[in-house]
């Protein structure tokens, strides 16, 4: 009977720590399956980080648009309209592109439309936008050594270049030569009047100068040599009063300049500093500041130093002119979205 008894006890005891192994391995085995969340819409979309207690912007740009004041004289009002300092930076368009792809700027805004584009389907911008244009004109000594004037553009630098490596007197040419948006669109009119800039421009001859500098440094190098140079109309008027130089070639289709701005898109980026971004992406192309910037210049130089895209829309190469009146909101690019819109569909 005892020995019955025993056997009893043995088998319950086993049973009872049986079951409890069993509960051990069930409770623990849960949270594991359920730990690790489906990934949403939101977080593939949008950038990493979501907030940012920095109210500063830091403003990548072209050094024509520095020189001319406009950026200066539009800070305090957009400080003051949405409580952000503006840090700006500024440099050849091609520099101010590199900065912008390092992550080190939250705005870029330049006049050089295909690099524009090509930041733009790299996926390193958001929201472009056309705010302004002007022109580019050939400026140069009144004597004009080269006989220059009035010629179209494509005319006049193929007479200088031809005129250059002759060793013509006094023929020179100032080239800003850092692949900004003017040098871009120096070369634009070399390939048009048919030369490789390459092979057949660059390293002419001592007529050809690369100045490596900002355009009003540029101006000052051709106005002291007594040489040729392309400039936007902008830069020029805002030191014409120090330069011995007059405009002399101001006509032609390769000649129009346009001035475009975009947030600046990384993955590291917070969404709240992509919004402040946008604001001044909208501040740029709101009708008061499409206004300011059509009178800007006027007093001082008898005319305005840019033409607003509410004035005047320029005909262009597809896709040159950005849209300019649509408000900026996008926080990350489109094609970033949607990977993450079928997984949730899915």
């Amino acid at each position: 009977m005892k020995k019955s008894v025993c056997i009893g006890l043995t088998a319950s005891v086993i049973a009872v720590l049986f079951v409890t192994i069993l509960l051990a391995g069930c409770t623990s085995s849960t949270p594991a399956t359920s730990a690790t969340p489906a990934p949403t819409a939101a977080a593939t979309a949008a950038p990493v980080a979501t907030t940012s207690t920095d109210k500063t912007l830091v403003i990548a740009t072209t050094t024509s648009l520095y020189d001319t004041g406009l950026l200066d004289y539009l800070q305090p009002i957009f400080e003051k309209q949405y409580n952000v300092t503006l840090k700006i930076t500024s440099q050849g368009t091609g520099k101010a592109i590199e900065l912008a792809k390092n992550g080190d700027a939250d705005v870029l805004l330049v006049h050089s439309p295909t690099q524009e584009l090509a930041f733009m389907k790299d996926g390193y911008g958001l929201n472009r936008r056309s705010f302004a244009s002007n022109s580019f004109i050939i400026v140069g000594p009144a004597a004009d050594p080269a006989g220059i004037k009035n010629m179209t553009p494509e005319l006049a630098m193929t007479t200088l270049l031809l005129k250059g490596t002759n060793k013509t007197a006094n023929v020179y040419f100032v080239s800003r030569g850092d692949n900004s948006g003017t040098h871009s669109a120096e070369k634009t009119v070399w390939s048009k009047a048919g030369y490789n800039y390459t092979t057949q421009v660059q390293k002419s001859g001592d007529w050809y100068i690369e100045a490596g500098k900002g355009m009003g440094e540029a101006l000052q190098m051709a106005s002291e040599k007594g040489a040729y140079a392309l400039t936007d109309e902008g830069t020029y008027l805002a030191y014409k009063k120090d330069l011995k130089l007059t405009p002399l070639v101001t006509k032609g289709a390769s000649l129009l300049n346009i001035y475009s701005v975009m947030a600046v898109y990384n993955d590291k980026q917070p969404a709240d500093k992509i919004a402040m971004a946008n604001n001044f992406v909208n501040f740029l192309i709101s009708n008061e500041t499409q206004t300011t910037i059509g009178n800007f210049g006027v007093d001082k130089y008898g005319k305005a130093l840019f033409i607003p895209m509410s004035k005047e829309v320029p005909t262009a190469t597809a896709g040159w002119v950005g849209d300019y009146s649509t408000p900026a909101t996008a926080i990350a690019p489109a094609t970033t979205a949607a990977p993450a819109a079928a997984a949730t569909t899915a």
